[in-house]
């Protein structure tokens, strides 16, 4: 979470995206949502609110992204509902690419209240019915934030994903180089934000 916040606020022109993955089973919620209420959803310890909105996620098995796009950048000038149609039709390409039926949510379906991978909204990558995929986002006027989950079915590779999920995007990546002062930042808002109960449970 500290690095999603900080690559937000950082100066970069350039968009980034960044795969990354939990030490331990763990579960994050929504900026605008009540710990109260989410730490009756999931026996999931620790529990993190994220910078962007969106329901509970359980990150036990899950393949977790993010990105970042500057105002320069199109996607910034997108509506919220554009910008999450974009980055799940690109995720539902890279499953097709890797061999999986994947599809996204013509509509909404009911599921559970603030949790994410209960029910689906319009645009969510689905495999057989079942959502696999969702994401929660921030406009801020240093840039847009996403934040994905997924959860990959049977016989899937997070590997064989991430490498379609590049390929399909069909720009030229380059390796982003964080700085000693980078991660110093990082370290600290971690630990005096983010792992705090303050922040955590301060609705």
């Amino acid at each position: 979470m500290a690095v999603d916040e900080l690559l937000l606020k950082s100066t970069s022109t350039t968009p980034v995206l960044r795969f990354y993955s939990w030490s331990e089973p763990a579960a994050s919620f929504g900026y605008f949502q009540k710990y109260k209420e989410i730490e009756r959803l999931t026996q999931l310890r620790p529990l993190v609110r994220r910078p962007t909105g969106g329901g509970l996620v359980p990150h036990d098995r899950d393949w977790t992204y993010s990105l970042v796009f500057p105002p320069t950048s199109a996607w910034y000038g997108l509506k919220a509902v554009e910008s999450y149609q974009r980055v799940h039709a690109w995720i539902q390409k890279a499953f097709v690419e890797a061999g999986v039926r994947a599809e996204l949510a013509p509509k909404a379906f009911p599921g559970r209240s603030g949790q994410c991978f209960v029910g689906a909204e319009q645009f969510d990558v689905l495999w057989k019915d079942h959502k696999i995929a969702g994401a929660a986002q921030r406009r801020t006027k240093q840039g847009l934030l996403i934040q994905g989950s997924i959860r990959p079915p049977p016989d899937t590779t997070r590997g064989d994903w991430e490498k379609a999920f590049l390929e399909v995007a069909s720009v030229r990546w380059e390796e982003l180089t964080l700085n000693n002062d980078f991660e110093s930042k990082v370290c600290s808002l971690a630990a005096n934000k983010y792992s705090t109960s303050a922040y955590n449970q301060r609705r």
